[in-house]
């Protein structure tokens, strides 16, 4: 009766902004849980044929960037008012995508990667100061419970909608992302409303320089607690770690995972959804296998929470992002799909004892004069994370694990000389061809690899990552908090 109470108490301004996070998310998912594979598959199946490398530097980058542009587009939409950001916003994640397949060189897919990256910086903020300001202290737990799990729907049912596309096309992909996110602009218009605390003041006509120049200031308040610090640091590493999910997981799956006995297995119990989500080669494709995570985060989020609730944030985070390491370890250590679905389910319990408790702390260990300023720099190990996760799923998986790359290094070591890689020759052109010389099917060149070259080994460095973090978690406990 409470919970229904609680549920009473929420304007029509919440659940908007809410269904707009649902939309938002369903569009960035539905692509970017893909976009490693449209940058690095061959080009006649319509993909880029980029390096690793070159993805590394797109995504680690690109991502990097959109994390620390709120601290400048917020103190835009406090200037010009949330509404007017919001149609901004919109307007660059609706034209961003819709462009992002008439290019198809390094440079402009970086560029145009970038400007989609400012349309997602300009709305990251603002829903969740719509939340924010639509609650009080007797809703506001449950508010952002609400707005955590519009969060994973969106990002569960994204890849499902353009998986489905991307059979037809990949342009496909990025247009129904588009018009999935261009909706917000029917609820923008009709139904969203500025919202604004009754207690909160009028604001002070300031110049837009100096809110961002305050904004910088107000970091740098933050960052001068030395151990505050240290804690950043070690959370990028956790951010590493989490974001290879997206990075270097679909790739590996896509390279070396037999997914066969996934789709056998849907097939015996739950046959229209193998023939929904599977291929005519009676495999499942890399994305959907990855979004067991977001599928078992909706599921099991709220029986994770109330046991971890019981722990205290710093224990919960360092265990959360051990068995996280575990579970993206051990997805990259087996060409199995069966182990890989159970992989991800571990990784999935990880992250729903240690993400959500990483802002938790933040705002706990904050002094109570402060706590805006340090809740301002939560984004920046995440930040940090990406870019770090760019070169781990760059120049480290292209020399370990891609699979093109090995290819190219047994043909160098046999002296075998195939063309280069180029739009008349492509990356699945090459790797036939060198099946072909060594006298065997594709599937007997890809498990040659395997056993020679042992790709798999990306998993010591992905849980390496996730370890050392943990370790310093645990010493930042034991030894420097416990001098306070």
């Amino acid at each position: 009766m409470k919970a229904l109470q609680v549920f009473k108490k929420f304007p029509r301004t919440f659940w908007v902004a809410n269904t707009m996070e649902l939309f938002e998310r369903w569009a960035w998912y539905g692509f970017y849980i893909m976009f490693a594979l449209y940058l690095t598959k061959s080009t006649d199946e319509g993909a880029l044929g980029f390096t690793q490398i070159q993805k590394g530097w797109i995504m680690g980058v690109g991502t990097a960037i959109l994390y620390f542009l709120p601290l400048i587009t917020g103190a835009i939409s406090d200037k010009i008012g949330y509404r007017k950001t919001l149609y901004i916003a919109y307007s660059v994640y609706t034209t961003a995508f819709l462009a992002i397949p008439f290019f198809h060189s390094f440079v402009p897919v970086f560029i145009i990667f970038l400007y989609l990256a400012l349309g997602a910086a300009l709305f990251k903020p603002i829903v969740s100061a719509t939340v924010a300001k639509t609650t009080d202290k007797t809703t506001s737990s449950i508010g952002f419970g609400i707005f955590y799990m519009m969060v994973n729907i969106g990002a569960f049912i994204g890849p499902f909608v353009t998986s489905h596309f991307q059979k037809i096309a990949w342009e496909y992909v990025f247009i129904s992302s588009a018009i999935v996110i261009a909706f917000n602009f029917v609820l923008l218009t009709f139904f969203y409303k500025e919202p604004r605390h009754d207690d909160e003041p009028e604001k002070v006509k300031e110049p837009l320089g100096k809110n961002i120049a305050g904004a910088f200031k107000n970091i740098g308040v933050a960052l001068s607690d030395v151990k505050f610090v240290i804690f950043l640091v070690i959370i990028a590493g956790f951010w590493t770690m989490y974001n290879q999910l997206f990075f270097t997981l679909p790739v590996f799956i896509d390279q070396w995972v037999d997914t066969t006995g996934v789709y056998n297995f849907l097939l015996q119990w739950w046959p229209w959804l193998a023939h929904s989500i599977g291929t005519e080669q009676g495999t499942i494709p890399a994305e959907l296998l990855v979004n067991v995570d977001a599928g078992s985060i909706i599921l099991f989020q709220i029986i994770i929470s109330s046991i971890v609730m019981r722990l205290r944030p710093l224990n919960a985070m360092t265990a959360g992002i051990l068995v996280a390491s575990i579970g993206i370890g051990l997805s990259m250590m087996t060409h199995s799909g069966m182990f890989v679905v159970l992989a991800l389910f571990i990784f999935s319990i990880g992250e729903m004892s240690s993400s959500p408790k990483i802002t938790e702390y933040i705002g706990r260990i904050a002094p109570p004069d402060k706590t805006a300023l340090y809740m301002g720099t939560s984004f920046l190990p995440v930040a940090a994370g990406n870019f770090f996760a760019g070169i781990i799923s760059g120049n480290v998986y292209q020399q370990m694990s891609d699979k093109v790359q090995l290819a190219r290094n047994e043909m160098i070591t046999r002296g075998i000389n195939l063309p280069a890689i180029s739009d008349k020759f492509t990356q699945n052109d090459f790797l036939e061809a060198a099946a072909h010389k060594l006298n065997m099917n594709m599937h007997e060149f890809t498990m040659f690899l395997w056993d020679k070259y042992h790709p798999s080994n990306i998993w010591m460095v992905v849980f390496g990552i996730g370890l050392g973090a943990t370790i310093l978690l645990f010493l930042y406990d034991r030894i420097i908090l416990k001098k306070q």
